[in-house]
This record gives C-alpha cells, sequence and structure tokens, in this order.
C-alpha cells in the first residue's frame, strides 16, 4: 500500500531524511521507532504532503503521490493523526469525527464511517456533543484518531499516539488501533520508545539522524545493544 524508496527531505538547509525505505501493506502495523528528533514525524508529514521530499519516491497503492498536495492525499485515502492531537475546538466531537467524510465522499456511506469509528472509540459517543476543547489529553488523542479513522482510509499515519498519556489510557488506546488493523488499512505508527510498540506490530523500522538503521521483526531486536540507546530499552 505505501512504499518509501530512497527519499530525502530537506527543511531549509537542513538535510533531515536521507535515503529513507519503508513500506506497509494492507493489514500490516509497521512501526518507525526513533529518538525524539530522529525524522519520524518529518517521514510521516512527507507521506502526507506537508513536506516535498528532494529526492526519492513516495508511492500508495503504486500510484506517485509525493510532492502531491495534502487534500489530493487525503482524498487518495491517507488519514493523519498528528502527535499534537489537533482537533477543531470550534466544532463538537460529532463534528470533528464527520469531518472526513465531507473530505473523501466516496467510498464506504458517511453513516457507516462515523459508526465504525464510534465502534472503535466507544467513550466518544457520550461526548458527541461536546467541544473538542472540553475533551482530556487522551479523548483527544482518541478523537484524533477516530476522524482519521472516519476518512475511510487505505493508510493510517499514527504519530506518537501514546506519548504523554496516563498509564490508564494507553492500554484502551492500544485495544482500539488493534480494533483499527483489524478492519484491514495499512497503518504506520510512529513512537519513541520501544514500550509503545504493540505487541501486534508486523514490522518496525529504527530511525536515526534520519535514517533508517534497522528493518525487520520486532524481535529481530534482542542481541543488539547497539541499538538499545535508539529504542529505549535494554536489548
Amino acid at each position: 500500500m505505501l512504499a518509501l524508496r530512497d527519499v530525502d527531505v530537506y527543511i531549509q538547509a537542513s538535510h533531515i531524511l536521507r535515503k529513507v525505505s519503508l513500506e506497509a501493506a494492507p493489514g500490516e502495523l509497521v512501526c518507525l521507532v526513533g529518538r525524539n528528533g530522529a525524522g519520524k514525524t518529518t517521514t510521516l508529514r512527507a507521506v502526507m504532503g506537508y513536506l516535498r521530499p528532494a529526492g526519492g519516491t513516495i508511492t500508495l497503492a503504486g500510484q506517485p503521490i509525493g510532492g502531491l498536495p495534502t487534500h489530493a492525499i487525503a482524498a487518495r485515502g491517507v488519514g493523519y493523526a498528528p502527535e499534537e492531537s489537533a482537533v477543531f475546538g470550534d466544532l463538537t466531537v460529532a463534528e470533528n469525527i464527520e469531518l472526513p467524510t465531507w473530505t473523501r465522499p466516496g467510498g464506504r456511506p458517511a453513516a457507516e464511517r462515523v459508526a465504525r469509528a464510534y465502534d472503535v472509540f466507544p467513550r466518544l459517543r457520550g461526548f458527541a456533543t461536546r467541544g473538542g476543547t472540553q475533551l482530556s489529553g487522551g479523548e483527544r488523542k482518541m478523537l484524533s484518531i477516530a476522524r482519521a479513522l472516519a476518512l475511510d482510509p487505505a493508510l493510517l499515519l499514527l504519530d506518537e499516539p501514546f506519548e504523554g498519556l496516563s498509564p490508564a489510557i494507553i492500554p484502551q488506546l492500544g485495544e482500539s488501533i488493534a480494533a483499527i488493523a483489524r478492519l484491514g488499512p495499512a497503518i504506520v505508527l510512529a513512537a519513541s520508545n520501544i514500550h509503545h510498540v504493540p505487541v501486534y506490530a508486523s514490522r518496525l523500522y529504527v530511525i536515526e539522524r534520519g535514517e533508517i538503521v534497522f528493518a525487520g521483526l520486532p524481535q529481530d531486536l534482542r542481541g543488539r545493544p547497539d541499538l538499545a540507546r535508539i529504542v529505549g530499552q535494554a536489548l
């Protein structure tokens, strides 16, 4: 579904991504792990069209999307839940979730998409009429992902979905992401700590200083003490 090949990204004069290659197939949850500033968010933002690659290719279902405007990439079925959990504060929870059904009108009926978002995040049902700014940090994170899910995405990008959340809500959010994975989209999840990589992850990539330094199965990290300082765990 998603393939990056030798992607380079500059921000002003800084070379942020260096020949980054990764892929995610339908039904896979692929994790991109690295310390803050390693290039995780830049990678997701390049896929989403916020940043234009200086080199390499980004394809979605075999079609090039690198350099397309963000709205065109969303219309092709790429959902994005940013790290900051940005929601529209002047809209209600229900309106936030409904918004992507207008952004991408094709595919499943709007009512079905909204219902599926509430099924995955049932806690949001009770907050449907509440404003976006009236939610806790964990609830905003849920809303951000539910809104991306309502796009009916073929590819879902999740940037640090567990970062900054209370330990009590992390398992609940993890179960919701597992439910999304069972629905079949390709998922790329960025995390700064290996502890935030779900046990059901298909594969993972480790990024350091804008370069992919490991690609493989999560269990393949064992016996790689050289990666311990990057992923935040003694292996």
